[in-house]
């Protein structure tokens, strides 16, 4: 275990398409789903899975079902003659357990 605490295990929340698209659907009362709302953060490359578990439900008093994790290499770009690469990161999906209210992510704050 590292010596993060949890604001730094959780760098920001992940507002993409893809991942409204996961949480919203994750909420509905239609869904089949067997497990709850899906979070979608970008973590601390050194976080490992229990660490991001307690970050979010320490931080958002919810209960975390399971933690995904992803590795994502910062890609390669040019502007004229420079080349430079974006930061690679750590982006992690949370998934909270059947029942548990819905996260806004500006709660918690």
């Amino acid at each position: 275990m590292s010596n993060l605490t949890n604001w730094d295990i959780l760098k920001s929340p992940v507002v993409t398409e893809k991942s409204v698209i996961l949480k919203e659907d994750s909420t509905d009362e239609n869904s089949d789903r067997k497990q709850g709302q899906v979070l979608t953060f970008k973590v601390d490359r050194k976080a490992s899975k229990p660490e991001i578990k307690t970050a979010v439900e320490s931080i958002f008093n919810v209960k975390v079902a399971t933690v995904r994790t992803v590795h994502y290499e910062g890609k390669m770009k040019k502007r004229c003659r420079q080349e430079g690469r974006r930061a690679s990161f750590k982006k992690a999906y949370v998934t909270l357990r059947k029942g548990e209210p819905m996260v806004d992510y500006g709660e918690a704050i």
